[in-house]
């Protein structure tokens, strides 16, 4: 009987522990079967190397190429595609490198892309990004294979869902400075089930602020409930402002007529959390 190859077992067992390291992390970006860790790219003279890991959670093996696209952050978070920087942007594109370009990804295998800072000599003080995407490359069928409609009268269309996924690369260089604020709170319908909280992220200094959001309902009795977390909200550089709007959980023994909301904006690294901004909304 073959013994089974001891490279491939090692491989297999790599490829599981990977996903599951994936799978359990907050630290992700998804979309169709794919799973990118991290979500962001932070690349500067101290750390000039990182690597992603990419997982496929479907039932089939899938293909995916990886390109650079640029984008713009406009006011309400959301993304516009880019080929000029806007004034104040710069595109980080010639100042890293990736590989590999394409990957086939097995059901729940997993494999490494490696990401490269390069020409640093060259960098101005600053931030600089750009957006790798990972694109799914729809299945195509053998070479003179067709497939076959129902019946002799019909016409085939067959419409195939494309999947694509984008995550920052973000390059610093030089002495950075940021500063970041919480302004205009305020709480949009007030019902007890759809109560949203409107807030405006502001950003100063030369690279982009990243962190999470969380609230907290203080009771005129001084009781603390919390009602609101959002993780990885950013205001990209140019952007010196970001309107938000997150939904208020509705708990027992919270009233947004009364009592105050208070507001944090922190991020968490190596275990040690660093507070951007705070603020307070007082209720009526």
């Amino acid at each position: 009987m073959k013994k089974p190859s001891t490279i491939n077992t090692y491989s297999f067992l790599f490829s599981f522990l990977l996903v599951c390291l994936i799978l359990s992390s907050t630290s992700i970006a998804a979309q169709g079967n794919l799973l990118v860790m991290p979500r962001r790219v932070v690349l500067d003279n101290a750390k000039r190397t990182q690597e992603l890991n990419l997982a496929n959670t479907g039932r089939d093996t899938a293909r995916y190429e990886i390109s650079v696209i640029q984008y713009r952050m406009n006011r309400d978070g959301n993304f516009e595609q880019i080929t000029e920087p806007d004034t104040g942007q710069h595109f980080a594109t010639k100042f890293f490198r990736f590989y590999p370009r394409s990957v086939v990804l097995a059901p729940n295998e997993a494999q490494v892309v490696k990401i490269q800072l390069t020409n640093s000599g060259q960098l101005s003080p600053g931030e600089y990004r750009s957006h790798l995407y990972f694109r799914s490359v729809p299945k195509q069928n053998p070479l003179g294979q067709t497939e076959k409609p129902q019946g002799s009268s019909d016409i085939s269309v067959k419409l195939v869902a494309v999947f694509g996924l984008a995550i920052p690369v973000i390059i610093r260089n030089g002495e950075i400075s940021m500063k970041a604020a919480l302004s205009n709170l305020e709480i949009v319908n007030k019902q007890e089930a759809n109560s949203m909280l409107k807030i405006d992220i502001n950003r100063s200094g030369n690279v982009s602020v990243y962190g999470d959001i969380k609230v907290n309902y203080v009771s005129p009795n001084g009781t603390i409930t919390q009602v609101g977390l959002v993780n990885g909200l950013s205001v990209y550089t140019p952007n010196t402002v970001r309107n938000f709007q997150l939904q208020l959980d509705s708990k027992p023994g919270v009233d947004y007529h009364k009592g105050k909301l208070a507001v944090v904006y922190t991020a968490e690294s190596e275990g040690k959390q660093t507070l951007f901004a705070s603020a307070e909304l007082l209720l009526k």
